[in-house]
């Protein structure tokens, strides 16, 4: 499994020119809001209403979804809710919150439809093979150290009574939602605009972003796929977005070698060992960043042939990049057309 790797790059036509027209065109003007939060940036760009809260107040209360969320599911802290699940011993019961409950049951729904490719308890895989918090490795783990993380990770080991609201391990194992949570950000603050009634947004978290409406010039807000090569600024494909979320996963910016063999840190959770195919970045677009989030990463490790299979078999609109000698090549789902 890996975390979104790179960032959809979002491209807005004219935006600097919209955004200093002072009516000449009888266009509301885009207003953008930046801040920090997750260990990442976020930003968001909407077409403000007379009913809209000022700038201000809409930058706290993004603010305060983004701090709810940090405090019952980021690993990073040690008193957040996730953290004291991790904590817990074998039988121990746990009453997540709402937001904990639809990431939780997001994750398990994709990591059953995907047969196990995805795993939100992987994360002694991830440090075993030195893309934790650990650090780098310059070796090779042991057999014996990569059996180790598999036996301690495996959503098998999760007991979830959803009609009592309670969570439970049979053994030890812990959660890590990274690889879902910034798309159910994206989510959540969407949802919180709509709810102060901003109709045209789009907004973006570490990557992920989802999109309602349009511009105010009733075009579709455009969303470039950055070609997967480091620092190349090329673009793959350029997408009209108008209610949907869109998530890219790929593994070309984050792996080591050893005597001459590239070790990705996306993981495979059936195997307990780095993914080896050609398949190098996904991008999915969904009603849901939380999903597509989820099933980028998830499509990432299976490769190129399966990832079409459960496309199809889904319904999910995918773009796929894999690499074939020195070049790229780019294969999409039925699905994914109209985006295009």
């Amino acid at each position: 499994m890996t975390l979104p790797s790179h960032r959809l790059r979002w491209v807005f036509a004219c935006l600097v020119a919209l955004a200093l027209l002072t009516g000449c065109e009888k266009q509301p003007e885009l207003v953008a809001l930046e801040g920090q939060a997750m260990g990442t940036f976020w930003h968001v760009t909407f077409v403000p209403t007379s009913a809209v809260l000022n700038n201000d107040g809409l930058k706290q209360g993004i603010a305060d979804v983004l701090e709810r969320l940090e405090a019952s599911m980021s690993t990073y802290r040690p008193h957040s809710d996730i953290s004291r699940f991790n904590k817990l011993s074998a039988g121990e019961p746990f009453t997540p919150d709402a937001d904990f409950t639809v990431v939780l049951d997001a994750a398990l729904e994709v990591g059953k439809k995907s047969g196990g490719a995805y795993d939100v308890t992987i994360g002694p895989l991830i440090e075993v093979w030195g893309f934790g918090a650990k650090g780098r490795r310059t070796t090779l783990p042991e057999k014996q150290e990569i059996e180790k993380a598999l036996a301690a990770s495996g959503v098998s080991a999760l007991r979830w009574e959803k009609n009592l609201g309670q969570l439970t391990k049979t053994r030890p194992v812990g959660l890590d939602f990274s690889s879902l949570v910034k798309g159910y950000a994206v989510d959540a603050v969407a949802l919180w605009l709509q709810s102060q009634g901003i109709e045209q947004y789009l907004v973006e978290v570490g990557g992920e972003l989802r999109v309602a409406g349009g511009k105010p010039n009733g075009q579709p807000w455009r969303v470039a796929i950055e070609q997967p090569e480091v620092m190349s600024g090329d673009i793959a494909a350029t997408l009209a977005l108008t209610n949907a979320a869109v998530a890219t996963s790929g593994d070309y910016r984050n792996f080591f070698e050893v005597d001459g063999k590239r070790y990705s840190h996306t993981i495979d959770p059936r195997t307990g060992y780095p993914v080896d195919h050609n398949l190098v970045s996904v991008t999915v677009i969904h009603d849901s960043a939380m999903f597509a989030d989820a099933w980028a990463t998830a499509l990432l490790v299976v490769g190129t042939e399966q990832a079409l299979r459960l496309a199809k078999q889904y319904n999910l609109a995918v773009f796929l990049i894999r690499r074939k000698d020195d070049a790229f090549i780019a294969i999409s789902s039925p699905a994914f057309g109209p985006y295009l």
